[in-house]
C-alpha cells in the first residue's frame, strides 16, 4: 500500500505491467512484494554477522560479503554439519573471547549489559539456524539485503532484483 501510495501516478485502468514503471519503482514494488510474501525473515545488527559467520566459516568476511547468496549458501551448508545449540553456543564461546582479547571483562557485576547480550547471541543465532535449516530442507529462496540498501541491489536467490527484472546495467 505504501509503494501504491507513493507512486501517486498511476492509471488504476491498467495492470502494473502496462504502468510503464522506471527500474527504481519497478525494484521497489518487487522487494515490498517479496516482503509481503514471504513467511520468515532473520536480521541482526551487520557487526553481529561477522559473530555468527565467520567461526564457521573459517574465515574472514568484508561487509559486502553478506549480500553474496554464496556466502549464505556455503554457510547454509556449513551449519548442516552441527545442531542448534553447539552453534549456538560456538557463537557465545566467540564472542566472549572475542571480548577477552580486548581486555573486556566478563564479570557481569561489572558490566550489566554482559547477560543480555550474551542471552541475545543465543537467540539471535539459534533462530539464524531455524531460518537457514527450513530453507535448506525445504528448498525455499532467500532474499539477502540490507536496511538502507537500494532495492535494485537486493539480492534474490544470488540474482539481484534489477536483474531479475532485467533493468540493471
Amino acid at each position: 500500500m505504501e509503494w501504491f501510495d507513493a507512486a501517486g501516478n498511476l492509471d488504476q485502468s491498467k495492470s502494473l505491467a502496462e504502468q510503464e514503471l522506471d527500474s527504481e519503482s519497478s525494484c521497489e514494488l518487487l522487494l515490498s512484494l517479496a516482503r509481503w510474501c514471504c513467511f520468515g525473515e532473520w536480521s541482526c545488527w551487520d557487526a553481529r554477522l561477522f559473530l555468527y559467520l565467520e567461526p564457521l566459516l573459517g574465515r574472514d568476511l568484508s561487509a559486502d560479503e553478506f549480500l553474496r547468496h554464496q556466502v549464505w549458501s556455503e554457510f547454509s551448508d556449513s551449519l548442516s554439519g552441527t545442531d542448534r545449540a553447539s552453534f549456538s553456543e560456538s557463537v557465545v564461546l566467540d564472542w566472549m573471547s572475542r571480548r577477552q582479547d580486548l581486555g573486556e571483562t566478563m564479570e557481569p557485576s561489572e558490566d550489566p549489559r554482559i547477560l543480555p547480550t550474551m542471552e541475545s547471541h543465543r537467540t539471535a543465532s539459534e533462530s539464524l539456524f531455524d531460518f537457514l535449516f527450513r530453507a535448506r530442507s525445504e528448498g525455499l529462496s532467500i532474499l539477502i539485503g540490507r536496511e538502507f540498501l537500494e532495492s535494485i541491489l537486493w539480492r534474490l536467490d544470488g540474482q539481484s532484483l534489477g536483474e531479475a527484472l532485467e533493468v540493471a546495467a
